[in-house]
């Protein structure tokens, strides 16, 4: 029997400067996303999981993202939108089983978006193909966020994502840092 051949693999890293950053790179990658998207998202308490989750609610039009918050107690909020978003969060469970119970691949092959805050905890049972967003704290509202995509679909979407960056890059106005790719020299 011949072994799978590894899934494609790619990752992208940009700085974002604040929240209004965020939800424009919200906004696109909300543009990218498809029925049975699984996005994994990983960080310290405070990072932005869930100011994510809340502006991709909102750009893929739930009517009022403000009631997004993170489900921690509840383990799954379900909200109306052009595709369902499943928003789980993991920061409590104790046991992989639990979150299985949920019926978590379900969602999964399901026809809307499921996002996870703290992914890094029930990894094992993710998908193989998905996209991860791992955010980092650089400054008071700054944040490095890498994105990593495993599977074809996945890396279509980072691809098209990172080209669609790389313009809204090249059209803000040169005082303007905030889009600045990860590894960018500052601007002077």
């Amino acid at each position: 029997m011949a072994a799978e051949a590894p899934l494609p693999e790619m990752t992208w890293q940009c700085e974002v400067a604040n929240a209004a950053v965020t939800e424009r790179l919200a906004r696109e990658l909300a543009e990218r996303l498809f029925p049975g998207a699984v996005i994994g998202l990983i960080g310290e308490l405070g990072a932005g999981k869930t100011f994510l989750v809340r502006s991709l609610a909102d750009a893929l039009g739930t009517p009022d993202s403000r009631l997004v918050s993170s489900p921690t107690f509840i383990l799954i909020q379900e909200y109306d939108a052009r595709l369902p978003v499943y928003h789980f969060d993991t920061y409590r469970l104790t046991r992989l089983r639990d979150f299985e119970d949920l019926g978590v691949h379900e969602y999964f092959r399901g026809d809307g978006v499921c996002l996870i805050e703290w992914a890094d905890r029930v990894r094992s049972v993710l998908p193989p193909q998905r996209l991860e967003i791992t955010f980092e704290i650089t400054g008071p509202t700054s944040r490095r966020i890498t994105l990593t995509a495993r599977g074809t679909a996945y890396v279509e979407m980072l691809t098209s994502l990172q080209q669609a960056w790389a313009s809204l890059d090249q059209d803000r106005p040169a005082s303007n840092n905030a889009y600045r790719p990860s590894g960018a020299p500052p601007e002077r």
